[in-house]
């Protein structure tokens, strides 16, 4: 566990929900604020892209193509993942016969992009049953499998699970999606900082991620990386002058997203900072910061779910080679709880017990908890944890 004084989140709270928005580091933050205000000393030569804006976004996309193996030609800057999916959802040609395919595991506002492209288009979206609880990462690829037909043009799939916190078998069925014709996007929204990432081995022809999630970057920043062949398809979601004019990026896909209008990029312009910050917290291997970082959240979170499943005398819902530093745990004694019923527990660990977490119903036979490991944690906060959970079933 870090120095607590590193972190910004209150110190009378047992944050266990990284998961969801991340958490910035006080150096971060205040990395951020420092470039806030050299955009307020000079608006134009900070803001304006044929001055400094460019070289400094360049800078970052260096950084961010060498984490996570891939050209910095083939990314482009987002606000957050869900960005990242409605720009290439609606980019993509679709028309009547088209099926996309996603997972039941997916994220709901990339879900509802989906839908909407499907709808405007007379497309159809077919919906693969990953099973949950899982036992092994053949299920994954066997509800691809049984949803694939030659009318399947496009696919989003997530690299991690954001309801059930599990790892998908990515590079497997990215080669799967090939061979049948079908075009790949993969959600890695939780991926960057938790898992090694090498986008160029892994060949999905769109990836997008956060980078205040696993990266712990500040709020509203992200990546978009498209395969070179289809970069001329792919619209940003605001289209602004960098459609027309030159000067705004060195290709036209980073020209189109370079400059959505009048906005803050300090979010993206202290991301090293935090990538420097976190390599620095666990050793590593040269060829990749974070390995050290990593591991150590893998191995606490697999190491505070085993604590949780002992204490409540349940099964692994999942095995452990397929968590990242996420797990969620399925409660059977919340199964039949309304609504009201789940909120109430959420708020009662929050407010009796200090603990943030996610309580959800994830389908009609689990009501689950998710936890998440990262470098402020500490197994005695799910101690805690347990043993609140185990006052509530």
């Amino acid at each position: 566990m870090t120095d607590s004084n590193a972190w910004l989140i209150r110190k009378d709270l047992d944050f266990l929900n990284h998961g969801s928005f991340g958490a910035t580091p006080r150096c971060v933050f205040e990395e951020q604020h420092h470039w806030q205000r050299q955009l307020e000393n000079d608006p134009i030569e900070f803001l304006a892209p044929e001055r400094s804006l460019l070289p400094k976004l360049d800078r970052v996309r260096q950084v961010v193509g060498k984490e996570v193996n891939a050209s910095p030609n083939d990314i482009a800057f987002v606000r957050n993942a869900t960005e990242g999916v409605n720009a290439v959802i609606r980019s993509l040609p679709l028309s009547a016969d088209d099926q996309i395919l996603v997972t039941n595991h997916g994220y709901n506002a990339c879900i509802n992009a989906v839908q909407e492209a499907a709808r405007s288009a007379g497309a159809s979206v077919l919906n693969a049953q990953v099973p949950f609880p899982i036992r092994h990462p053949d299920e994954v690829l066997d509800a691809i499998r049984t949803q694939l037909t030659p009318n399947t043009k496009w696919m989003l799939l997530d690299h991690v699970t954001s309801p059930t916190g599990i790892v998908f078998p990515i590079a497997e069925l990215v080669d799967i999606a090939h061979s049948n014709g079908t075009r790949v996007m993969v959600d890695g929204a939780h991926a960057p900082g938790m898992l090694p990432l090498n986008l160029s081995e892994l060949n999905a022809d769109y990836y997008t991620a956060n980078h205040h999630k696993w990266w712990c970057g500040p709020k509203v920043s992200g990546f978009l990386h498209v395969a070179a062949e289809h970069q001329s398809e792919v619209l940003p979601s605001i289209i602004s002058h960098g459609a027309n004019l030159e000067g705004f990026g060195p290709t036209p896909f980073q020209s189109q997203f370079n400059w959505p209008g009048t906005f803050d990029p300090s979010p993206l312009i202290a991301l090293p900072t935090a990538i420097d910050f976190l390599a620095n917290l666990f050793p590593s291997r040269e060829s990749n910061r974070l390995d050290g970082l990593i591991k150590r959240n893998h191995d606490l979170v697999v190491q505070a779910r085993r604590l949780l499943l002992d204490r409540l005398a349940l099964a692994e819902p999942a095995p452990e080679s397929m968590l990242g530093s996420l797990a969620t745990i399925p409660i059977p004694a919340w199964k039949n709880h309304s609504n009201a019923e789940i909120l109430a527990i959420r708020q009662t660990l929050r407010a009796k017990h200090r603990l943030e977490l996610p309580i959800f119903r994830f389908d009609e036979e689990n009501v689950c908890l998710r936890i998440s490991a990262q470098a402020y944690n500490s197994i005695e906060q799910y101690e805690r944890l347990a043993d609140a959970v185990a006052e509530l079933t």
